[in-house]
């Protein structure tokens, strides 16, 4: 058994949970929040047997794809403000990070 929990942004949410289940895989969807640009994120937790783990990256690459947005960078609160930029900047943003941890025991009640 593996437990993948899968980072993706708000924008790519509702089309993935759509595609794991169409694809018959159970997750768990959590509400986070990104550290770089302080963004919605979502995380699913998707608890699985280990020979779908490679179906369910490639359903997650599929249908998380990384975009170019602008953004205005947050100004800074105190500190050092030498390196603050003050103009909106092109970022990539999409995709997902995922993580396949092993999983010892699991119980379903």
């Amino acid at each position: 058994m593996k437990m993948v929990i899968a980072i993706v942004q708000d924008h790519d949410s509702q089309r993935l949970s759509d595609r794991l289940t169409k694809n018959n895989f159970r997750s768990t969807k959590l509400a986070s929040t990104g550290g770089f640009l302080r963004a919605g994120n979502t995380t699913f937790l998707c608890g699985l047997e280990d020979a779908r783990v490679d179906e369910l990256l490639k359903v997650i690459d599929e249908t998380c794809g990384n975009r170019e947005q602008t953004v205005a960078p947050v100004t800074p609160m105190g500190g050092n403000a030498d390196s603050y930029i003050p103009y909106p900047v092109e970022v990539e943003v999409g995709g997902a990070t995922v993580f396949v941890l092993p999983i010892e025991q699991f119980e379903r009640f």
